[in-house]
């Protein structure tokens, strides 16, 4: 199909809920999109549909190789998309049972760990970032702060030594290309296992060498790279989008002055109407079907529009009153490849929220709301920049 709507619009639209309508008129709950162009995918809209495709591995795989665009060469290998689409041995890329296998050692990892340290790691790293910037009055919330707390926090848990931190931190700051092609992230990562191999401490490399459940240094390696890639962009995204919620929003606003509503429900709101993930791929049909009506084709894939299903009128209303405490949104994907870490995401993003609100004296929002920007992305609603004026640390404390 030709002249289809391209997904990079919908993500950068002004208004993306207004294009889902426009596209489940036309089309239904799934509907043919452009990724690039000569390249079409299909946008899952409806949440039962969604929570459909993410339920059955065996109709929608999570391998790559399975589709049809990237195996015959069409996408070119020095595309942003083809960036994601490098199989690693990890569980994101994986069904059944080696899905299960690959997946227990880092659930294990997070499900054990210590919140006490983890909230103690994370305080640590958000105060160590203001004070990079607490004197100047001025600062850029995006790339001084939010961006780089979860990797720097998983980079921790991993055992990551705090020169090293910084020494990966400008390298998969600068995009996701880095992240999958960077040569010295990886030789650190296998230097580390290596030395946790040796001898074992108690961090999240050591948990991983030790399990069972992957065979060799590679799966370990890659299942390193996966948790690092879960702090990596995401829930950078959800700090960002939350402060700019309880800056900007008088709803929250508010709040720093006693009002109703909290950095909980802030986080909650970002999570149904700017979802960190607004669409995911990484679906594939592994046989000739159909999804609400459309005839998927084996070979075609399948992106997970979690904006549009969080958005689905059957599933939530338009009055946000209403849906405080409801967390049935799609941010965290659904059935077996759901987030693995959506505890220990939320802990640290309440804490980096709570960190810059009340260390920053007089914090607001330098510019004008509607001048606030978005990154360009067909998967995200990433701000560009969350520029914040506050009392100087100096003058604040004389």
């Amino acid at each position: 199909m030709t002249g289809l709507t391209p997904l990079s619009d919908i993500v950068n639209s002004q208004n993306p809920n207004a294009v889902y309508s426009e596209l489940r008129a036309r089309w239904g709950q799934v509907a043919p999109v452009e990724l690039m162009p000569g390249v079409n995918g299909w946008l899952v809209l409806g949440h039962a549909e969604i929570c459909q495709v993410a339920r059955n591995e065996r109709l929608f795989s999570h391998d790559p190789r399975m589709w049809r665009e990237y195996t015959s060469g069409v996408i070119p290998p020095d595309a942003p998309l083809a960036a994601l689409l490098s199989p690693l041995e990890n569980a994101v890329y994986a069904d059944g049972e080696k899905h299960r296998r690959l997946r227990a050692p880092v659930e294990e990892g997070f499900d054990g760990l210590d919140e006490h340290r983890l909230r103690r790691t994370t305080e640590h790293i958000c105060l160590g970032l203001v004070d990079g910037f607490s004197m100047r009055g001025e600062a850029d919330l995006v790339t001084e702060y939010s961006a780089a707390i979860p990797m720097l926090v998983m980079l921790s848990l991993l055992g990551v030594s705090a020169e090293d931190r910084e020494k990966l931190r400008g390298t998969l700051l600068a995009g996701i290309e880095s992240y999958f092609a960077d040569d010295s992230m990886r030789r650190m990562l296998v230097e580390l296992l290596r030395q946790r191999r040796a001898q074992p401490k108690d961090d999240l490399t050591s948990v991983l060498v030790r399990h069972p459940g992957l065979r060799g240094d590679d799966e370990v390696l890659h299942a390193m790279m996966m948790i690092i890639g879960m702090g990596y962009e995401v829930t950078g995204v959800w700090i960002a989008m939350a402060l700019r919620l309880m800056l900007t929003d008088r709803r929250f606003t508010a709040r720093l002055r006693g009002g109703r509503l909290g950095i909980d429900e802030a986080l909650d709101e970002v999570l149904w109407r700017d979802p960190p993930i607004a669409n995911m791929i990484g679906r594939y049909a592994a046989v000739d079907c159909e999804l609400a009506g459309q005839p998927i084709s084996r070979g075609d894939t399948v992106i997970l529009g979690f904006a549009a299903g969080n958005a689905d009128f059957r599933v939530r209303t338009n009055d946000p009153w209403l849906e405080i405490g409801n967390r049935a949104y799609l941010s965290f994907s659904a059935g077996s490849h759901a987030c693995p870490a959506q505890r220990a995401a939320r802990l640290i993003a309440r804490i980096a929220v709570e960190t810059a609100l009340y260390s920053l004296d007089d914090v607001t929002v330098a510019v004008p709301v509607e001048r606030l920007t978005f990154t360009p992305s067909l998967w995200n609603r990433h701000l560009t920049a969350l520029p914040v004026r506050f009392t100087p640390a100096q003058a604040a404390h004389r």
